[in-house]
């Protein structure tokens, strides 16, 4: 897996990015979630799956994310969205693709539909978190803890064994970035899946995305007790499983 690449999209920025060349063939991209980073189970399973059935691949860490250059604090969704464009139109260019978004990378992808819906031709969601900032962090924020955010432009949300640095730009871009209102037309297939035992984001979210797609070919996945990150072998395999009746659809 040590096949990482950097690609510089600015003078002060280098996105650190994984992927499988293919010139003409259609490509997986796979966008990862909050604070997380492309070492992880996922983007090596879809990584092997794109090798082994001769497709294109890439996934990037957003700025601030992983070994990418730049701080985490002064990113968001708007500057993480226009990035995966950025790297996108270099790696993949007029390729065809399917998106695979982790929690926040669904949000991420959802993104990516104004800028190349006719090439995108399939997405699955593992846990989508489209619009979380605001409905799973902000309105559970209590009074002293906004206060907090605002004052200091920044808390430090204890979640678990982890610390998130939940910068009070951060949040008000999440605002300009809403998504579940939207109706994308686009007439491709739809897969998400979701744990039902879940602690971090609730299963309806991913049934609000589905609502999204307006002539898709929608389907929901829970597993059953499964948790958020959904990385064990057997979910992967799953997933992977139904990336293979998606692909078999399109080309």
């Amino acid at each position: 897996m040590n096949k990482f690449k950097y690609l510089k999209i600015s003078k002060t920025k280098k996105i650190r990015y994984l992927s499988n060349y293919y010139r003409k063939n259609l490509y997986i991209i796979f966008l990862h979630g909050f604070m997380s980073d492309i070492e992880g189970e996922k983007p090596k399973a879809f990584y092997n799956y794109s090798k082994k059935n001769k497709l294109g691949f890439l996934a990037l860490e957003y700025s601030g994310n992983g070994k990418s250059s730049g701080k985490f604090t002064n990113g968001n969704i708007s500057k993480w969205s226009n990035e995966t464009k950025v790297v996108i139109k270099k790696i993949v260019k007029k390729n065809n693709f399917v998106l695979i978004g982790s929690s926040m990378g669904s949000w991420i992808s959802l993104n990516q539909f104004k800028f190349f819906k006719k090439q995108i031709k399939g997405f699955i969601g593992i846990g989508s978190a489209p619009e979380f900032l605001e409905n799973l962090m902000w309105k559970k924020f209590t009074k002293k803890m906004k206060k907090e955010t605002i004052k200091k432009r920044i808390y430090n949300l204890k979640h678990g064994e982890y610390e998130y640095p939940i910068t009070y730009q951060l949040i008000k871009d999440g605002r300009k970035n809403k998504v579940l209102k939207k109706k994308i037309s686009s007439k491709i297939f739809v897969t998400m899946f979701h744990g039902s035992k879940d602690e971090v984001v609730p299963v309806n979210y991913s049934k609000k995305v589905l609502k999204i797609f307006t002539n898709a070919s929608k389907k929901l996945v829970i597993f059953k007790n499964g948790d958020h990150s959904l990385s064990s072998k057997s979910k992967l395999k799953k997933i992977n499983l139904e990336l293979s009746k998606i692909i078999s659809n399109i080309v």
